[in-house]
């Protein structure tokens, strides 16, 4: 176990010193904010403000945590991920095709389009994808059962999932939080976007979480609070879950719906919206200021 927890943290090193210096994650957020900008106006459709605050966690993830790449996704000793809340696909795409799983010009012109396979929520049919979701409350049952495997397997791979807040009123996940404490499953860490909007309005309102802190505490998970849109706080919540034995984590990540631009943020109603010629204008402008920004922090 010991051996191999240094093979990983070797191969990590060695991936962030590739280049000239260690590349700007919080930079590459904004960027990849653009591509699905592109394609849900290419698609004319796609859940925009979901995959605006979910974005830093998937880039925290794919290029600082997580091993997995298109190099080694038949390896069954990589890490595994789930986006449960699968409506916010387009984010995934983003990240996915950055990674090189395929060309994010394949994604923009494909999107949404009669017969393609990029479709408005994950589809292992493509590439770096572990499970068809968007039926809200699968991905942490799903991610119990294999979390649960890799334990049995005697396998180091951790395991992820992504849910949105909204997502949190659904039975079944609180049964899968039961188990994954029961089996002490401290290769499983669940991620919250606690953006607190959904498609009905404010999370609180539809169906209220009180403290979701006490509330995963009392299932007995090790329970974590950052900056969600944050990626210095989630790389540090995701380095600090490793080090937890004998439990999962969930990493509650406060985000902000419509994340990167006054048009969309904190608005319930950029849901599930097109951007029109004008506030797409603008909202690239926005991203593209936060980047520059980023990039000379």
């Amino acid at each position: 176990m010991e051996g191999n927890f240094r093979i990983y943290h070797c191969w990590r090193s060695q991936c962030a010193m590739k280049g000239a210096k260690m590349e700007n994650l919080k930079a590459k957020a904004y960027e990849l904010r653009k591509d699905v900008i592109r394609m849900i106006v290419s698609g004319k459709g796609g859940h925009i403000g979901g995959d605006m605050s979910v974005m830093e966690i998937l880039v925290s993830l794919y290029f600082h945590e997580m091993n997995v790449s298109p190099e080694n996704f038949s390896d069954p000793n990589r890490d595994k991920f789930v986006m449960s809340k699968g409506h916010s696909v387009e984010a995934l795409y983003a990240v996915l095709a950055a990674k090189g799983f395929f060309p994010i010009e394949q994604v923009i012109a494909e999107f949404s389009k009669f017969g393609s396979k990029f479709i408005g929520h994950p589809n292992n049919k493509l590439p770096g994808i572990e499970m068809n979701s968007g039926s809200l409350g699968h991905g942490l049952p799903v991610c119990v059962g294999m979390a649960l495997a890799e334990k049995m397997n005697g396998r180091t791979a951790r395991v992820y999932t992504v849910m949105g807040d909204g997502e949190l009123a659904e039975g079944s996940v609180w049964e899968g939080a039961m188990a994954a404490s029961h089996y002490k499953l401290d290769n499983l860490c669940a991620v919250v976007d606690r953006n607190r909007l959904q498609i009905s309005g404010n999370t609180e309102d539809v169906m209220h979480h009180d403290d979701l802190k006490a509330r995963f505490e009392s299932f007995g998970w090790n329970v974590l609070s950052v900056d969600g849109n944050n990626i210095d706080e989630l790389n540090e919540a995701f380095a600090e879950a490793r080090t937890v034995k004998g439990m999962p984590t969930v990493v509650i990540a406060n985000t902000v719906k419509g994340c990167g631009s006054p048009v969309m943020e904190n608005k319930a109603n950029w849901h599930h919206k097109v951007p029109n010629e004008e506030e797409m204008a603008q909202i690239m402008s926005d991203l593209e200021a936060r980047r520059e920004a980023a990039e000379h922090e």
